[in-house]
């Protein structure tokens, strides 16, 4: 049952990060208007499963108006709120509170920042005020510390191998051939507890992997018609893992994938002519 819709309100970001999976960056094209976030709301009420919904990016503080409409649109629609940023714009404590106090007044639950070595390190980072600043204000804070790829297969949170991160990130990493990866470790391909939706409309299991448009077909009728089965990505995904999927559309693995996210992002890129619908937009594969 659906529980979480997370919009990525913009693929724009101030940064472009080697471990980014969205491939998001000062480049990166595709950003929500406020008639497109109602329509989202709107469709993930009437699931009546919804509880939350997330902002996120790229970096959604970049529209920051347009966040804070959303914001309030979803609170009307009795949703619990939260948003994901890298802190840039806290560029002195006393600003950092500026835009952040509204996020207090809209009873936001849940504010995660990016605080690690990908979006700068430091007393002086902005991200540092901004954290600091949320902690006066007394808003939920959770902070995304994302370790280098050599912690790849440690514990907390771990670089995942999909995006710029397969591209950037894997050169020195210890490869297994694709045979091991027979499962997906982090998303539940048959019954989804939450869901991306992109400003293009896409209905995403995972980054660039989507089941359809929410512009063509509605939310609910999209996820009451999808059964894994059926759908020539996620079917093999969730039977078998980024193998199965190079199995099943014949596609000739690589000597080897640092884990599964990479494994399967690399087949899925090998894939986008065949599946444009579902492996979609090309951006997030680092392809015009």
């Amino acid at each position: 049952m659906l529980k979480e819709v997370h919009i990525l309100l913009t693929y724009g970001c101030t940064y472009a990060c080697d471990h980014c999976f969205q491939y998001s960056g000062p480049q990166a094209e595709g950003t929500f208007t406020g008639a497109r976030l109602a329509q989202v709301l709107d469709q993930a009420a009437e699931l009546g499963s919804v509880e939350r919904i997330y902002f996120e990016g790229g970096e959604p503080f970049l529209y920051y108006a347009l966040m804070i409409e959303g914001l309030n649109m979803a609170r009307e629609r009795g949703f619990e709120t939260g948003i994901v940023t890298n802190g840039y714009w806290a560029t002195s404590p006393e600003d950092a509170e500026l835009w952040l106090r509204p996020l207090v007044e809209l009873g936001v639950s849940d504010l995660s920042m990016s605080d690690d070595g990908f979006h700068g390190e430091g007393p002086e980072a902005p991200v540092k005020a901004a954290i600091a600043a949320a902690e006066r204000l007394g808003l939920p804070l959770y902070v995304i510390s994302i370790a280098g790829p050599e912690a790849a297969t440690g514990e907390g949170f771990q670089v995942r191998f999909r995006g710029r991160a397969a591209d950037r990130l894997t050169g020195s990493m210890p490869l297994t051939p694709l045979d091991g990866f027979d499962e997906c470790p982090h998303e539940d391909l048959r019954t989804p507890g939450r869901v991306h939706v992109d400003p293009f409309g896409n209905v995403l299991f995972c980054q660039g992997l989507a089941v359809g448009s929410l512009w063509e077909v509605p939310l609910a009728r999209l996820l009451s018609g999808y059964r894994a089965e059926d759908h020539p990505v996620c079917g093999p995904l969730a039977e078998g893992g980024p193998a199965a999927l190079a199995r099943r559309h014949g596609v000739a693995p690589k000597s080897g994938y640092v884990d599964a996210c990479h494994g399967c992002f690399e087949t899925r890129r090998a894939l986008l002519d065949r599946f444009p619908r579902y492996l979609t937009p090309r951006q997030v594969y680092g392809v015009d």
